[in-house]
């Protein structure tokens, strides 16, 4: 008995599907939840910038749109999503999610022996937390003092480090009780960062793994174990063994990536020719196809692996993204309408390109609802500036 060699993938074609799969080569008519729910999520630790990512890939979609789906239609929810870091997330997606999250080998056991809480006292404020948010917006002391009502004053003991200060104790599991789903972000209350409870029940911890495999590997497949671990910052031992009981239910399967084993969901093995995707797009700050695609040195290739990444992290630079790579970074700063933004490409651009690079910044523009100056020059700020 012989078997068939796994089907081969080639570089141009994996970005050209996961663009289309992105809605990078043409906006979509779709909602935000939408739109969040293919990229996997949208990096709001800048809400600007997640309004921007989601938006762009969206007909005729502003901010505007964005935050109406956040706060008023609630099919968007800003919580901690993969990395610990904060995403916009659809709100349909929340079991999925928090059940996936939840199942991560746990790494609560970081803080010094004396700040540690107990798995009661875990327990305890995970239930003081989703009983103080439920139907409530409060501010971190607010909900600091229902805590502590509810628990006793250990849990409001300042002995975390953090910055220059000392936080409560029970802040140590602030993702532990996102990822539980019994704590997400409510409206900003001036400077103040408010808390509410989603009220999600999370799936059960391998059947929301095994979802978010495959949900990862149709947006961003075909990818390793080891690709998967650094996009959810999990342990890669972890992440092997994960795919590995995803293949023998038959649910992921071996391709040829360029040459090497990577995996795609079972049966999604269709790609687009060997053409590469063409057009001009400006990705915001943490865009998701900027992080999530991989290997990292072929999105950004030559030159922009140097200008356009933060000591090899992607995302602390907005990009310019010319047939299907990195080629520049960007920047834009807002003075009421008026929407300077200057672009940096690393090579040069034929007169078309830089139609299609004007017409980018106007559609930038638009989604800020304001007006867009364009300068083709040298982006003189640093990193996530």
């Amino acid at each position: 008995m012989t078997t068939s060699p796994p089907p081969h993938v080639t570089w141009a074609q994996a970005d050209a599907r996961r663009i289309r799969r992105q809605f990078l080569d043409e906006p979509a008519d779709a909602s935000p939840a939408a739109v969040a729910a293919a990229m996997l999520g949208a990096h709001a630790q800048v809400l600007s910038a997640a309004e921007l990512s989601v938006a762009l890939r969206r007909t005729d979609g502003t901010r505007a749109d964005v935050r109406a789906a956040l706060w008023q239609d609630r099919a968007l929810v800003k919580t901690y999503g993969p990395r610990g870091t904060v995403h916009l997330l659809a709100a349909d997606d929340l079991p999925m999610w928090t059940g996936a999250l939840s199942a991560l080998p746990d790494r609560t056991g970081r803080q010094p022996p004396h700040v540690r809480m107990t798995a009661p006292q875990t327990d305890e404020v995970l239930a003081a937390i989703a009983d103080a948010l439920t139907d409530a917006e409060l501010t971190v002391d607010e909900l600091t003092d229902a805590i502590v009502a509810r628990t006793g004053p250990w849990a409001g003991d300042r002995v975390m480090d953090a910055f220059q200060e000392k936080w409560p104790r029970w802040r140590q599991i602030t993702h532990v009780a996102a990822h539980r789903g019994v704590l997400g972000f409510g409206r900003d209350r001036g400077r103040k960062v408010t808390y509410t409870n989603p009220g999600v029940r999370p799936l059960a911890g391998p059947r929301a793994l095994g979802e978010l495999v495959e949900r990862y590997l149709r947006a961003y497949g075909p990818a390793t174990p080891a690709h998967f671990a650094k996009w959810l910052a999990a342990p890669a031992g972890w992440a092997t063994e994960l795919f590995a009981s995803l293949a023998g239910a038959g649910r992921v399967e071996e391709v040829s990536f360029d040459g090497a084993a990577a995996w795609v969901a079972a049966g999604d093995t269709g790609f687009p020719d060997e053409r590469p995707p063409r057009g001009v797009r400006l990705l915001p700050y943490f865009d998701a196809f900027a992080v999530a695609s991989q290997p990292r040195a072929r999105l950004f290739p030559g030159r922009a692996y140097e200008r356009a990444l933060a000591g090899g992290q992607a995302g602390n630079f907005p990009v310019l993204l010319v047939d299907g790579t990195v080629a520049g970074v960007w920047h834009q700063r807002r003075s009421g309408k008026r929407i300077a933004v200057t672009v940096e490409p690393l090579r040069t651009l034929s007169p078309a390109r830089l139609r299609d690079l004007a017409a980018q910044a106007e559609r930038v523009a638009a989604v800020l609802e304001g007006r867009a100056e364009l300068t083709v020059g040298t982006v003189t700020v640093g990193a996530h500036a």
